[in-house]
């Protein structure tokens, strides 16, 4: 099949709805089917991304048992194929069964062409949006970047700079709000190194208390202290050969980072109640969530300590800002939780996929996460709806993925810049858009711009 065609199947043993249907998608591929068994050998033959149908066809017209049993067979030959269910006014009931059934959609008769046409749109969006997800799971177990999921172009950036830098022993500082997945990206950066085949020890500076958090790191001998019974070894030890990972690095205490500092300087350790310097070859990589050059301004962090850590400064970018990222991430993180609470393949409902693009995730990834586990273990039927994922949405922020809409407002906001950099000249406003003075008053008049 050609990937870059958009096939459209349209059921419809109307011959003059089909020939109008097939008018309003002049935009696509369009394939007709009269009947159960020519719908079903297009399907074979193109697994067309969407389906229309009508769910009265012979050799039962004025029921539904025929159109039912085809989008079951459908369904069941390409569980991916969005079915939209054009029904009648008094058919509602059997719409409701339908998508019970796995259908994508319904919309009524007699329907607005450019309303379908917005339906059609985005049922193949999803359908996109999903295929793209596939190749991802299919590829991430080969990858050494296998727990990142994106198609945004910074965060791409971003996994392409922790490849560049692996087999390096450079100190790396990520920088990223919490839930981010800094931990994921420093697991990534050792797996692509060549110390791969050694120990990932990481320690979250912020959840050890104070008065623990050096016995942590640099271990101790028997009887250092009262119920020191035995010799024990500190993470920084225990990471020998490997990567030591160290979570919050802003909440250091002072009086170990110029412990720390000396260990980056010296490459030896002191475990406490020793005198033996045991030299350690580890790559160091930090994460925070804090602006640690900031702190080093009000000494809560030291300066020097700093530029032995910041060889390099990783950015990564909060979800909201990754485009396209937090569908991505919810259709994968929908598969994986139905797998592993063992509940039938679901899908989100249009409104669900809305208030995931729109929702500004504080929390990011890790939120992300929290919330579509508890919508797969809630959700009735093979649909996810906005009321599961329980999102709260300002409607100042729901956007609209209308294409139409999308364009009119890049071509408004194009010409409104272009006028003001002009100073208001039609000629000089048409050569920079590289199109006609005609074409400039149309557009000019068409978005009331004077």
């Amino acid at each position: 099949m050609n990937q870059e065609k958009k096939f459209l199947l349209i059921i419809e043993d109307d011959l003059g709805l089909q020939k109008q249907l097939r008018w309003s998608f002049d935009a696509y591929e369009v394939l007709l089917a009269g009947d159960r068994e020519s719908a079903l050998a297009q399907v074979r033959r193109y697994e067309p991304a969407v389906v229309t149908m009508d769910l009265g066809l012979p050799p039962d017209p004025v029921g539904v048992s025929e159109g039912l049993n085809t989008l079951q067979q459908i369904l069941a030959l390409a569980p991916d194929t969005k079915v939209i269910v054009l029904t009648g006014n008094q058919d509602h009931s059997h719409a409701v069964k339908a998508i019970a059934m796995g259908a994508y959609d319904f919309h009524q008769k007699p329907f607005a062409p450019e309303v379908l046409c917005l339906v059609v749109e985005r049922a193949f969006y999803l359908h996109t949006l999903q295929r793209e997800n596939r190749a991802l799971l299919s590829t991430q177990q080969d990858s050494p970047i296998s727990g990142i999921i994106t198609r945004d172009p910074s965060m791409a950036k971003v996994c392409h700079n922790i490849e560049k830098i692996a087999n390096s022993d450079v100190s790396v500082i990520l920088l990223g709000d919490s839930g981010t997945g800094k931990e994921v990206l420093a697991k990534a950066l050792h797996l692509s190194s060549a110390r791969k085949n050694k120990r990932f020890i990481a320690i979250n500076c912020a959840a050890i208390p104070e008065t623990l958090l050096e016995t942590e790191l640099f271990g101790y001998e028997k009887g250092a202290y009262t119920g020191a019974t035995k010799q024990t070894l500190g993470k920084i030890e225990l990471a020998n050969g490997g990567t030591f990972f160290l979570d919050e690095v802003s909440d250091l205490p002072v009086s170990l980072q110029a412990k720390l500092l000396r260990f980056l300087q010296e490459r030896v350790i002191e475990r406490i109640g020793g005198r033996e310097e045991i030299p350690v070859d580890i790559r160091i990589v930090c994460a925070t969530h804090q602006n640690l050059q900031e702190l080093t301004k009000t000494n809560q962090f030291r300066q020097d300590l700093y530029y032995r850590l910041s060889e390099i400064v990783i950015m990564i970018p909060p979800l909201r800002d990754r485009l396209g990222d937090a569908a991505l991430l919810a259709h994968y993180f929908k598969n994986k939780f139905s797998a592993q609470e063992k509940v039938p393949p679901l899908n989100f409902s249009q409104e669900a996929l809305e208030a995931i693009e729109n929702y500004q995730w504080p929390g990011n990834i890790r939120e992300m996460k929290n919330c579509i586990k508890r919508a797969v273990i809630m959700a009735d039927g093979v649909h996810i709806s906005a009321e599961d994922l329980g999102l709260q949405i300002p409607a100042t922020q729901i956007e609209s993925i209308n294409l139409r809409k999308v364009r009119e407002d890049a071509e408004r906001s194009a010409l409104v810049k272009t006028m003001a950099r002009v100073d208001g000249n039609v000629a000089k406003a048409a050569e920079l858009l590289g199109v006609s003075r005609p074409t400039v008053y149309d557009l000019m008049n068409r978005h009331g711009i004077k």
